[in-house]
């Protein structure tokens, strides 16, 4: 069994801040690199999620520095076992590297949930199934441009594509926690730069992308609700938002593995120069967007606030 450790040594300062505290999220899945024996390899990659919100002397992930570990799985071990004995392995090394037992991980195939709640709940770990899993899917992305094409056994042919899954339909928010109004609105990257300083009750806050230009805009959208803000962004951030889609004439929010909560209804006439501007706007942003939610319009203070960011569902 082959494994790697990447970003091993220990971090400096881990021994005078304390253990670094964050989220971790994990894919567990075949790869497009074939094995002596005619089977294809299965990988776990595990990584830290950045936590934007903690300054650095509470022991805040390093959002340049993240915890990094993977190790391959022969294709006749691939199972709940074998996954919790290597997240043990894992847990192990983030230790000796000065990170903290994760507070929460994230598994973003829908297909795997099963195999790592066991292997989860055997050590003991609290799993989130979500898509929020933005920096783990970079490192996959990465991977597959850099490190398996070099292996002999890539398959470099097209490769037939997965099935694409049934998108259920959107659900109605439920009546109490529809707000007052919303609109759509726009931030400049410099500005979403220092929302870790804003002052937010409920967030997930993500590393800008360093290909973003100064000063782009963010297209995203505020919901506005006088008496319940805080409780409409408390049960938001337990839905894991992962994007905003305008699928036909409505608003819909997609959240966990395959949540779609419907904001809003659409006229024809908006709902089709809705959909071009905010791709475009979505596109040149490298697939940022926002989710705020406030009491008015001249609240100093937001109840809730997500980035949000266009990537690939698995």
């Amino acid at each position: 069994m082959s494994q790697a450790i990447e970003a091993a040594s220990p971090r400096p300062g881990a021994a005078t801040a304390g253990p670094i505290q964050a989220d971790w999220e994990l894919d567990y899945y075949s790869r497009p690199i074939l094995e002596p024996e005619g089977k294809k390899r299965w990988e776990l990659l595990i990584c830290s999620s950045p936590d934007l919100r903690l300054p650095p002397e509470a022991g805040a992930a390093d959002a340049e520095e993240p915890f990094r570990w993977h190790q391959d799985c022969p294709a006749g071990s691939v199972n709940s076992i074998w996954l919790r004995e290597a997240m043990e392995t894992a847990l192990q090394e983030a230790l000796r590297q000065g990170w903290a037992e994760p507070r929460r991980l994230r598994c973003w195939r829908g297909s795997m949930r099963t195999m790592v709640q066991r292997a989860a709940e055997g050590l003991g770990l609290e799993l989130i199934p979500s898509r929020r899993c933005y920096r783990l899917v970079e490192w996959l992305q990465e991977r597959h441009r850099d490190v398996y094409p070099r292996d002999p056994g890539y398959l470099s042919g097209p490769l037939a594509p997965p099935p694409q899954p049934i998108r259920p339909v959107a659900v109605p928010l439920p009546e109490a926690l529809r707000g007052d109004s919303w609109e759509w609105a726009t931030l400049p990257s410099s500005v979403l730069g220092d929302a870790a300083d804003w002052e937010i009750g409920f967030s997930g806050l993500l590393p800008l992308p360093k290909t973003l230009q100064t000063d782009q805009p963010v297209p995203g959208i505020r919901l506005f609700s006088r008496s319940r803000a805080l409780a409409i962004a408390g049960w938001l951030a337990g839905l894991e938002p992962v994007r905003l889609e305008i699928c036909e004439r409505q608003l819909v929010l997609e959240a966990g593995l395959e949540d779609r909560w419907l904001l809003a209804n659409l006229s024809p006439e908006e709902a089709e120069a809705a959909a071009t501007a905010f791709a475009e706007a979505r596109s040149q942003a490298a697939g940022l967007q926002f989710l705020a939610v406030v009491s008015d319009r001249q609240a100093q203070r937001l109840d809730g606030f997500w980035l949000l960011r266009d990537l690939p569902d698995g």
